[in-house]
């Protein structure tokens, strides 16, 4: 059976940039469609250390400068499927945040299909990240199909 290339939209904490980089690569080279931020390339090659510092201290206000959650809604809106990032981080196993929760609802309301890489986090939105019926793939990037 032939996969169907899809554009997909990428998203996650911000402190993925780096892997952000190498699953859009992972993608692309299975033929997927695949753009990020170039802030977050930049991040990913080390570059524009003061906007990520400032991002430490001035998360929101940096946020609203650059304008970062209408791109990633624009994003979401012409792909074909959300693949999200949920690496652990600050002590919590496949970690989803604020943003990214709210990401994945406008994938869900627009009627796209959301990839997570990992399983579900135990976390106090469990059951509303479960009421989007995301896929789990554990992983495997060959399982993200229409």
């Amino acid at each position: 059976m032939q996969t169907i290339k899809m554009k997909i939209a990428i998203v996650g904490s911000s402190h993925f940039c780096t892997e952000m980089v190498e699953y859009r690569d992972k993608l692309k080279a299975l033929g997927h469609e695949c753009e990020l931020h170039e802030h977050y390339v930049a991040r990913a090659s080390g570059q524009m250390r003061e906007l990520w510092e400032r991002m430490q201290k001035e998360h929101a206000k940096v946020k609203i400068e650059h304008d970062y959650i209408r791109y990633h809604y624009n994003e979401i809106l012409n792909s074909d499927a959300v693949l999200v990032l949920n690496f652990d981080k600050n002590g919590i196993k496949n970690y989803i945040g604020g943003n990214t929760l709210i990401e994945m609802g406008q994938a869900y309301v627009n009627n796209k299909k959301i990839f997570l890489l990992n399983p579900i986090p135990d976390m106090q939105y469990k059951e509303e990240i479960e009421a989007l019926q995301p896929v789990v793939i554990s992983s495997n990037l060959d399982l993200i199909k229409i």
